[in-house]
Formats: C-alpha cells, structure tokens, sequence
C-alpha cells in the first residue's frame, strides 16, 4: 500500500475498534447469555481490530517520521447560512505519535486482561467498554477542529465513567465514577465556554486559525488582552480536569476502584494524556499569551509538588501510583507551560510506557496477593501486608524495578531523559520551577522505592493475621471478611507477564531517541533547521550538571527509603511521630477532599434544602393559595346561579348602579 492510500484509510484507526465494539455490544444486548459464553471469540475479534489499528498507526507514523506532509480530510458536516462546520481527521507528526503510544498500550492492556479478569462474570462486557474506550480516544487525537476534539473529549469521559464504575455493585466504585464524571465536567464546562469564547473573538474552531486572528486582535486593539487571557484559561481548564491538575485533582485516585487494567489505560497513556495532548494542539492561542502560559507553567509544577507529597505515604499500591501519576503529568504540564513542547511530548511518551508497566505489575501483585489474602482489596492492596514477592513473582518484581528506575530519572532508563530536558529548561525558563521539581525528583524516587522495597523485599507479611486484623477494623469490616486461598502468592498467567515484558523495552530503550546532542524526537516534532538550533546551542558542561543534579537528587531519595524500609536502620514511625502535621497533611491528601466535601458536596445539600423549603413554603404556598381562593369564590358563587333571567338582570343592574355611584363620588 502507498502512503497516500495509506493516509487515506486512516480514519479505520479508530472506527475498527468501534466497530468491535459495536458488534460485541449488540452481541450481549440480543443474545446476552450466548454471547457471554464465547468468551475468547469476543475476546480475540477485539484484540485483532486493536491490533490492526496498532499496525495502520506504526504505519503513518515512519510515513511522517520519514518527512511526509500533514495529510488533512475534510468533509461539511453542518451548514446553516454564513456559518459552516467541517468534520474529518488530521495526521502529523503529534497526532501519529498519539495514535502509536494509544494503540500499543490499549492491545498490551487487552492481552493482559485475558488474564486478569479471566474469573470475571463481566470478561466480555469489560472488553467491549474497553474498546469504546480505545476508538474514542484515537478519534480525539486525529481530530481536526476543537468542536471535534470536544466530541470525543465527552466521549473519553462516557467511556472513563463506566469502566472507572465497571464494579458498579461496590459502593466505592460506584462512588469513584460519579466522582470522576462530576469533577471532569467542572472543567468539561469551562473548555466549552471558552471554546465558544474563541469562535466569537476568531470566527474559527480550526487550531491555527484560532491563535492567529486571536494575537492580530489583541494587537489591533479590537479585544482586550484580558478577554483572552480569560478565554485561555477557560480551555486550560479541561486539561486541568481531564490530566487532574490541581484544584481538580481529586478524582483521579479514587479512580483506582476500577479493574487494574483500566488504571494502566486510562491512568497512564490515554485518557489523562489527552489534557496534555490538548494543551499541544492549542498552543498556537496559547503561546501569544504570556499569563496563560504562566498559569500552565504554576500549575503544573505545584501540581507535580502535591502529588508526590501525598504519594510519600501512601500505603495502597495503586494510589500511591495514582499520585505519582498526578506528579508526573505535573511535569508535562510544567513543560508545556514554560514553552518546552517536545520535552512535554517526550515524557507523555516514555511516562505512558513506564506507568502502563508499574499500573499492570501492581495488578499483577494484586493477583498473586489475592491467593493468600482473598479477594478483598483492602487487604491484596495494602502493601504493609507484602513483602519479599520477589521470591515468588521473579517477573513481575523485575519489570517493577526497571518502571522504578525509570520514573526515577535513573540513566539509561527512558525516564531520565525526558524529565532532565524538563528540568534543565524549567531552570533556564524559572530557577523557582526548577528548584520545585528538583525537590520533586527526590521525592518521587523516595517513595517509589519506598513502594518497591515494601512489596518486594523483606519478609512477606501477607499471613500476619494481626495486620489484616487491623486493616479491615479500620476499613469497618469484620475480621472474617479476609480469607484465602493459598499460603503463598504466585507469578501470574502468560498473558499478564508478556504484557508486563512488552512494555519493559520501551521503558529502558525509547528513551535512547531523545539524546540531547542527538535529538532524533525533537527533530521529528519540529523542522530540521530548529533542531540544528538546539543542537547548536547544547553544552555538554550545563548538561553534565542538570543531569548530575537530577540523579543526585534521586539518589539521596533512594538511600533514605532504603535505609527505612530495607534496611530498617531508620524507623519511619518515629519520623511520623517526630512530624505529626506533615504526616497526617500527607496521609489525608492535603485534606482536599475533606474541604471540598464540606464546601461543594454538603454545602450544594444546605442549598437544595433551602432551596426546597422556599419551594414548599412560597412557591408550592402561592398556588394552593390560588387555588383555596378559587374554590371559596366558586363556593360562594354557585348560590347566585339559580337560572332565572330577571335575577341576572337585577345583579347587572345592582353592579351598573354601583360604578354610577363610585363614580359619581370620585368626580
């Protein structure tokens, strides 16, 4: 197939996994039991379109790694008047790479579910959801417009909310879904209000376009510059939902109530990238502006701060990866907002590959753990019940470790050097930025180590009948609700490991792309004479420190949580205890949730209690008023019907007589 026909069957990328789907979920709507019982039919038809999707995807991608041009479709979707709206899809350089990263995380992720969820009574219906997931978010990526974008980014939602709520009979999962849905849609509504903002201002929904006019208005004098400060705010607010910056951050741990595999889909590559991927498309309006650019920059690097500060003493696995999720995508967001476009890429790239991996090895131990402890997740998730699962999950340990060293910046792992080009241009652009996400760096190795010497080394803790004795007392469960099935946990299926193996390549390897003297992805991102530029200007010297600095960092994090929770030599509850209020602010998230609990959730329920009472007492009070009125005067009038015509007579002439006098007496 030549790349123009190549191109021109790209919109299958993400109808195949739709159709699926679609296929699948009629399947289970008309003949719900049939179609259940074919379980690895469904299962594979799923995997195949995925896969095919992966192999359209590698394909456009060397198409444009090799120099080819931009290839847009259009076609008219609606017309009214003057105004026009034009659908399609759009392949370059950033949207063939964020098809590649989507669809091998979503077939990897696929692959491993077989696994995972090979007892669930939901196995087929988990795998159609997942495939809605997949096409709505390859159609996010190769949209042309913001109105398209804006499609799918609801669609992404729909899909996030029932996967995240797949458990629905658990109240918290339940809970987590509407947690998610309802924050996504505060900033869901500031995107759509300021996406509407910039159509009025530019008269365009089209990327380019919109940041263009926007700048020449702004010269001209035709809008105030405040007007589109305020307009790009509004749209960064749906990438400070959707990538749970801060302040809409909370929803993104409670999310892990979902099946483990959505948390590596959803939580590392896909659905919280495409806030970072939007901010990337958007950065034509938003680079023309100062103050919008500085609003990205704090908010990513506080929100980079927050998450690792929480994730230091978190003791479930998967929201301790939930928070070093937050941190990370704080990065990309720091990158973006400082104008280091290609360092946010790289890290969204290499963070999707290495997060995919941890998220699937902590679903991994998630299984082994539930053969001695059961099926409850207050127990198979808390680490402080692990311990020494090296011995009996070699694979899985090994592929932790390596995700460990790579979101610790540890050389020559992928995540060294996306984060250290970050860094390095946080300090040319804001020593303060740097300085936070240096910190950052040491406490991001800490307590992944932290979590990795707690669950892998030591001694295994998993039959202390005392721990799990006090962690279901404290969850309000009784101490018969654990159970288990063996004395010991065990490596999982092949299906789960090779997913987990897969992934551990990009993790060491990808990352070998972007050295700074050879920058082969940033000359893919941007034009050849732009990277000469970069390359010209590179100082072996300045990068020997930043990188230096960053490893330094990472290092002193990893001797302190190998001295605490390796080596025993520090005790971390006599540092609690010698701290008691940067423990507990960390241990309850900042208290974030608690305060916005206490403002939004019960204060929404004084407002629609006063609200109701009004209702009740002066809405509902003034119609039944009406209608006692209604019926006294009715009452009282059915006494004068008596049918006789001069008794009518009389009663007009009485009422004709009595306007003669009040008249006369007012004249």
């Amino acid at each position: 197939m030549d790349s123009l026909k190549l191109y021109e069957y790209a919109w299958l990328v993400p109808v195949l996994p739709l159709l699926s789907a679609m296929v699948v979920g009629l399947g289970l709507i008309s003949f719900n039991q049939f179609t259940n019982k074919l379980r690895q039919v469904n299962s594979i038809f799923i995997i195949s379109t995925t896969g095919v999707s992966l192999a359209l995807s590698i394909g456009l991608f060397w198409s444009q790694w090799q120099g080819h041009e931009a290839f847009t479709k259009m076609f008219e979707w609606a017309s009214a008047g003057d105004f026009t709206l034009s659908m399609g899809y759009t392949i370059d350089h950033l949207s063939s790479l964020m098809m590649v990263i989507v669809c091998t995380v979503a077939l990897l992720v696929m692959i491993y579910t077989d696994g995972y969820m090979a007892h669930d009574a939901g196995y087929v219906r988990f795998y159609a959801y997942l495939s809605i997931f997949a096409s709505s978010m390859l159609g996010l990526v190769i949209s042309p417009n913001l109105v398209q974008v804006y499609i799918f980014w609801e669609l992404v939602g729909m899909a996030s909310y029932l996967l995240i709520g797949f458990w629905y009979d658990r109240k918290a999962a339940a809970d987590a879904c509407q947690k998610a849905f309802v924050t996504n849609r505060v900033g869901d509504f500031g995107l759509l209000l300021g996406m509407l903002g910039l159509y009025w201002a530019t008269g365009s929904f089209d990327f380019g376009v919109m940041g263009d006019r926007l700048q020449e208005l702004v010269i001209s004098g035709n809008i105030g510059s405040w007007l589109a400060i305020l307009f790009g705010i509004l749209v960064f607010l749906g990438p400070v939902a959707k990538s749970a910056q801060f302040p809409l951050h909370v929803w993104l741990p409670d999310a892990m109530e979902g099946p483990t595999p959505i948390s590596a889909l959803i939580h590392a590559a896909t659905m919280v990238a495409a806030g970072v991927f939007l901010i990337a498309r958007m950065y034509p309006v938003f680079e023309p502006i100062p103050e919008v650019m500085t609003v990205i920059a704090w908010t990513g690097c506080f929100t980079a701060f927050l998450g690792a500060t929480i994730a230091l003493t978190q003791n479930d696995i998967k929201k301790g990866l939930a928070y070093s999720t937050i941190s990370q995508l704080g990065y990309m967001v720091m990158a973006m907002g400082i104008g280091g476009y290609s360092a946010g890429l790289f890290h969204l790239m290499t963070h999707a590959y290495f997060k995919a991996m941890l998220f699937l090895c902590s679903g991994s131990v998630i299984h082994g753990m539930e053969e001695v402890v059961g099926h409850e997740p207050v127990l198979a998730q808390d680490m402080r019940l692990m311990g020494n699962l090296r011995k009996y999950m070699p694979i899985t340990s090994t592929c932790f470790l390596i995700g460990t060293l790579a979101i610790c910046g540890i050389p020559p792992f992928a995540g060294f050097w996306s984060k250290d080009e970050i860094l390095g241009l946080a300090f040319e652009a804001n020593p303060a930025l740097w300085l936070v996400g240096w910190l950052t760096a040491g406490m991001t190795a800490f307590y992944m180590f932290r979590m990795y010497f707690m669950t892998f080394e030591g001694d295994f803790r998993g039959k202390n009948e005392k721990i799990k004795a006090d962690l279901l007392q404290a969850a309000g469960m009784s101490v018969s609700e654990g159970g288990h099935h063996g004395e010991k946990p065990h490596e999982s299926p092949a299906t789960m490991t090779f997913a987990l193996v897969m992934l551990a390549i990009p993790s060491v390897f990808i990352g070998l792309i972007g050295f700074p003297w050879n920058n082969r992805f940033e000359a893919f991102i941007f034009s050849p004479n732009e990277v000469e530029e970069v390359a010209h200007h590179f100082d072996l010297t300045e990068f020997l420190i930043m990188g230096g600095n960053s490893v330094g960092i990472a290092l002193i994090g990893i001797t302190i949580a190998s001295l605490m929770y390796l080596q025993g030599k520090i005790d971390p509850s006599a540092i609690a205890s010698k701290f008691p209020s940067l423990y507990n602010l960390s241990l309850n998230k900042w208290y974030f949730d608690d305060i916005y609990d206490k403002i939004f959730v019960k204060g929404s329920r004084r407002v629609a209690r006063a609200i109701m009472e009004v209702d009740y007492k002066v809405v509902d009070g003034a119609v039944n008023l009406t209608g006692l009125v209604t019926i006294i005067s009715g009452e009282g009038l059915k006494y004068l019907e008596n049918g006789r015509v001069q008794f009518y007579a009389l009663i007009v002439f009485g009422a004709v007589l009595g306007f003669v006098v009040a008249f006369s007496v007012v004249g």
